[in-house]
Order: C-alpha cells, then sequence, then structure tokens
C-alpha cells in the first residue's frame, strides 16, 4: 500500500493535532487544582459527546443504531476514554505534565504486544520486536532505579499513565468493528457511551455540585473537551481521510514534545535528563515500529 504524501496544510493540521493532545496535559493540571479526576474525566467526554453528536447531526448522518451497537460503544467507550482519562488523570495528580506524556507516548508500543497476542495478522517482526526493547528501556530510565528499593505515590502514578497507554492500545485493536461506520459517529457514540458510565462514578465518589471551581479550573475543562477532545476528533478524522493512518502516527512523535514545552512555558515544570533520555529511547522505538525509515532505507539501496 503506497504511503500517501502530506502538503503543507497535513503538516499544519498534524502539528496543530499535536499541540491540542499535547495541550490535554496542562489542561488536566492546571484543572485538578480545582477538581477531583473524576468530575474532570467526566466533563470532558459528556461537552465533547453534546459538540461531536452536534455535527453528526447537522451532518445529516445517522447516530441511532443497534442494540448491540451501542453495547460496543459502551466497551470501546470504557477502553479509549473511561480507563485510561481516569489513570492519566489521577496519575497527574502526583507527576508533572510532561512526564506523563512522554510515557502515554509508550501506547503504539503496547499496541504491538497486544496486537501480536490477541490478532492472527498483526505479529511481531524483528523491527517491531527491537522497537519494543528499545521503548520499554525508555521506560525503565523514566521510572529510575529507585523504583525497584523504594516504590512510591509517584512510580505507582506512573504505573497508571503506562496503564492508560495499554488500554489505549486495546482500544486500537477492539476499535477495528467500527471500520463501517462514519469516524464522527463512531465517535460520538463513543463519547455518548463514556459519559453515561461516567455519571454515576462522578455522583458517587466526587459529589460535584459540593465543588466550586475558579474560573482558571473551568477554563481549563472548557479547553480540555472542546479543544483537545471534540476539535481534536474533528481534525484527526479530517488527516486520517487525507494524509492516511501510517503519516497520522507521527503525531505520537509531536504530543510530548508540545507537551513538554507548554508545560516548562506555563506551569514552569522542571525537566529532568532521565526524562530526555526516556523520551529519546521511545522515540527511538517508535521509529522502529513505524518502519518507514526502514523502508526508505530499502528503496534507495
Amino acid at each position: 500500500m503506497l504511503q500517501k504524501q502530506m502538503g503543507v496544510r497535513e503538516w499544519g493540521l498534524l502539528i496543530t493535532l499535536s499541540v491540542l493532545w499535547g495541550g490535554s496535559f496542562l489542561f488536566i493540571k492546571l484543572a485538578l487544582t480545582e477538581l477531583p479526576p473524576f468530575t474532570i474525566v467526566f466533563s470532558r467526554v459528556s461537552l465533547a459527546a453534546i459538540v461531536l453528536t452536534f455535527w453528526v447531526w447537522i451532518s445529516g448522518q445517522p447516530l441511532l443504531h443497534s442494540l448491540q451497537q451501542w453495547q460496543e460503544f459502551l466497551v470501546m467507550g470504557a477502553l479509549n476514554n473511561l480507563i485510561p482519562f481516569s489513570l492519566i488523570a489521577w496519575g497527574q495528580t502526583q507527576i508533572n505534565s510532561s512526564l506523563a506524556a512522554i510515557l502515554n507516548a509508550t501506547t503504539p508500543i503496547f499496541a504491538v504486544i497486544l496486537a501480536h497476542w490477541l490478532t492472527q495478522d498483526e505479529r511481531l517482526t524483528p523491527d517491531r520486536f527491537a522497537g519494543t526493547v528499545l521503548g520499554l528501556g525508555g521506560v525503565v530510565v523514566l521510572m529510575s532505579p529507585q523504583a525497584l528499593s523504594q516504590f512510591n505515590l509517584t512510580n505507582l502514578a506512573q504505573l497508571a499513565i503506562l496503564g492508560a497507554a495499554c488500554s489505549y492500545g486495546l482500544a486500537g485493536i477492539y476499535g477495528k468493528r467500527f471500520r463501517s461506520l462514519s469516524p464522527p459517529v463512531a465517535a460520538a457514540g463513543m463519547l455518548i457511551g463514556t459519559s453515561v458510565m461516567m455519571l454515576p462514578l462522578v455522583l458517587i465518589i466526587d459529589r460535584p455540585w459540593t465543588l466550586a471551581p475558579d474560573s482558571i479550573a473551568v477554563f481549563s475543562i472548557l479547553g480540555l473537551s472542546l479543544l483537545s477532545t471534540a476539535l481534536a476528533y474533528l481534525i484527526y478524522f479530517q488527516l486520517l481521510a487525507t494524509a492516511g493512518a501510517t503519516n497520522l502516527l507521527l503525531v505520537t512523535f509531536l504530543i510530548p514534545i508540545s507537551a513538554l514545552v507548554l508545560g516548562v512555558l506555563v506551569l514552569k515544570e522542571q525537566v529532568q535528563w532521565t526524562e530526555v533520555i526516556g523520551m529519546g529511547l521511545i522515540f527511538l522505538g517508535l521509529i522502529a515500529i513505524d518502519g518507514r525509515f526502514q523502508l526508505r532505507r530499502q528503496r534507495s539501496a
């Protein structure tokens, strides 16, 4: 299959998408100063669900499907939203936004491992295996040797982000069943399902009527839901159609960089040398898994 060429417009959208998704870690960190994790996640998915449902409606696409389809939306919502969003939000109560984004970049690594065991047509190749080893090596550097002798809340938060990445990997495999659906319809259905599942958790655990967030937290929630979720999904679908899935994987490299820059500039976070080395190893692993550079080398030989 030929790889699609990206023009200036596609590159602009790709960079914009990386800033929107990288910015989600900033918005979460700001919202956490006033709001608990479940409330942040519910606000994010419910507002985004309203926006995308309205988008589907004005585009004239049907949203109502069979009961089985809605059951699948619930599963996809749990794997792609409820579990990872909640783990990331809680994880960021203990670690900074840039480290969370770097750890979250391991999603394709977990996807490769899971696909090898759960599918018949996506087996580990030598390049993918090497990429997996490099990526996991980056995780070891990020976790630091101290985790082996003195495990603490910081390490638990790091594991939570890795758990989110693993859940995203499972969602990528499960989401293949939605190929026949329009992507905005699938996203809207998934977000509606997530909102329904999140509502009782928020009411029972967080009791949102007792909260009084300040303006920064409110605007952070709006940015997280409208920009980093609803708008990001629409750009994602556009890029998927015009640039192709292979080129779209490049956003994985850009998200941690966007999150790191925003964390340093806005939150005044300090970048540790372990984060730089760990991110470099993960990036090398992603390059090996992606395979396009190896393909170009073969073509030029």
